[in-house]
């Protein structure tokens, strides 16, 4: 929260403790129209947005009356600092870690992954994303946090939702698998997969010039599995994964900052609309039916032209990338420059050995190889419009596994035919899913979740999505249906639906 400079202390004390009231227990979600809906497309049911709480704590005062709030540094040593300077005051900023609240306030500016994400988390619990996204030394450091004021947990107790029997039980299960070593990295592994991904690159390049149509489904082939390879070794704590961070951008011209800051956005708050950039492909393709205002012709004739965005996916992943580096670079992001070079490096191989009439149709067919895979996967299944407390249940709900038909689709999802495990542990190597596929089936069944565990045949659940497009594009607009986004990642902060909206900046 911030304060004008010169209000009172007892202003600051009237508005921390007054809250808001929401209860986060009750929220609402929609199933997307789909082929099993037991409703018509006209009759969704859009919940009103409900505010999480909007809980700080008390200004502390110093022996002179000044107010204190924390500054930390990225190794999250903290000491207690005026917390007004010329223009406003801080608070604190608290968030539930493993059933202990902790204040955050001091720590947002000095967040590797950026401040968005401790702002979005204020009032909230993070464990399960404190556990999925970070290493073995980060998720030490939040011990040494400050923790929040004695004086105002209760309040937070009271307007956090607690934690589920479910989320009880994840949190054992992701511990015994740590433990039995199911986050190491098999190195025979890596390097197969590395060299399959290298003999497709040397195919491509010596066929570019005497069989150019087969260079381009080659290119397309090593864009879409440096994509997958990639994107294993973005979410990766391990060594192996540190040193190959990089892959992504040297290899398919996608960036891991850019790729970070969106993606693991959409691992937190999985299809909740307005928030999941991942579902937010209006006005091209509508997974859910809008509001007039938020319309688009396009929508009607989705069905038939969904195969056209889906090939301008690594296109404009592409651009995004560019537009992201240059600004982190600028920031001083750390590892903007390597991932820069990297970049750099890419688009000088790309230019040096494939010819334009490759490469670029390449970009496309890769784009539209890697819609197939990962659209599905979500879209099938429940979306949500207000923010989902259990974290764990959610990502049942959310996610549908592909079950492949050969060794090729299991070699070309990457990973990504198994979601729900990925989803669940995103830092644990992708070959370790198919092993895990067994016990996320008996823990559902023990847990009770809705719906269970979730999949469909890899050209079944293909006819899912497309399903759905039909459904969308031959409904009427709903009054009151949520946009899918707020302007970037940022912007949806600002949509209405966090306690971070206006600012915190």
């Amino acid at each position: 929260m911030i304060l004008p400079q010169g209000a009172s202390l007892g202003f600051a004390l009237s508005l921390l403790l007054s809250g808001n009231g929401g209860d986060v227990g009750v929220v609402s979600a929609f199933a997307p129209l789909r082929p099993s809906a037991a409703r018509a497309p006209t009759a969704l049911s859009v919940g009103a947005a409900v505010e999480p709480p909007k809980v700080n704590g008390e200004v502390t005062a110093n022996g002179d009356g000044v107010p204190m709030g924390w500054d930390c540094d990225d190794e999250a040593n903290c000491a207690e600092v005026p917390a007004c300077d010329e223009v406003v005051c801080r608070t604190s900023l608290d968030v539930r870690i493993h059933g202990e609240w902790y204040d955050l306030s001091g720590w947002r500016k000095a967040h590797p992954a950026g401040a968005h994400w401790i702002d979005w988390y204020d009032g909230r619990d993070a464990t399960e994303v404190m556990d999925a996204f970070h290493s073995e030394k980060a998720r030490s450091m939040w011990q040494k946090l400050p923790k929040s004021k004695s004086d105002v947990i209760d309040q937070l107790d009271a307007e956090c939702v607690a934690d589920s029997s479910t989320q009880v039980a994840f949190r054992k299960l992701r511990d015994d698998l740590e433990a039995d070593g199911w986050y190491e990295r098999d190195p025979v592994h890596e390097v197969k997969l590395l060299g399959i991904w290298t003999a497709l690159v040397i195919g491509a390049a010596a066929t570019a010039h005497t069989a150019p149509p087969l260079s381009t489904f080659l290119v397309a082939l090593t864009m879409t599995n440096a994509g997958w390879l990639g994107h294993d070794y973005i979410h990766g704590v391990d060594k192996w994964s540190d040193r190959l961070r990089n892959f992504a951008a040297l290899g398919a011209g996608l960036g891991p900052t850019w790729w970070s800051d969106k993606h693991n956005k959409h691992h937190a708050l999985t299809n909740e609309m307005g928030v999941d950039e991942d579902i937010a492909t209006d006005p091209f393709l509508f997974p859910w039916v809008p509001s007039a205002e938020n319309d688009s012709p396009l929508r009607k004739i989705q069905h038939w032209i969904f195969f056209v965005p889906f090939s301008f996916l690594f296109a404009l992943w592409r651009v995004d990338t560019l537009q992201v580096i240059v600004d982190a670079v600028e920031q001083k992001r750390p590892g903007a420059k390597d991932e820069l070079f990297a970049l750099l490096g890419h688009y000088f191989l790309l230019l040096t050995f494939f010819p334009f009439q490759v490469w670029v149709p390449a970009v496309f067919l890769s784009g539209l190889m890697s819609a197939l895979i990962v659209t599905p996967t979500h879209q099938s299944d429940e979306m949500f419009d207000t923010y989902q407390p259990d974290w764990v249940t959610a990502q049942f709900q959310s996610t549908r596994n592909a079950v492949t038909t050969n060794p090729f689709s299991e070699w070309l999802w990457g990973g990504m035919q198994y979601q729900l495990e990925h989803h669940l542990f995103p830092s644990m190597p992708r070959s370790k899913y198919p092993l895990l596929k067994p016990i996320l089936q008996k823990f559902a069944e023990e847990n009770n979740i809705p719906g269970g565990y979730r999949e469909s045949g890899e050209f079944e659940i293909l006819k899912m999505n497309w399903q759905l497009y039909k459904d969308v594009a031959e409904a009427d607009p709903v009054e009151g249906s949520p946009r899918s986004r707020g302007e970037g990642q940022q912007g949806a902060i600002d949509l209405g639906s966090s306690p971070a909206a206006g600012g915190l900046i």
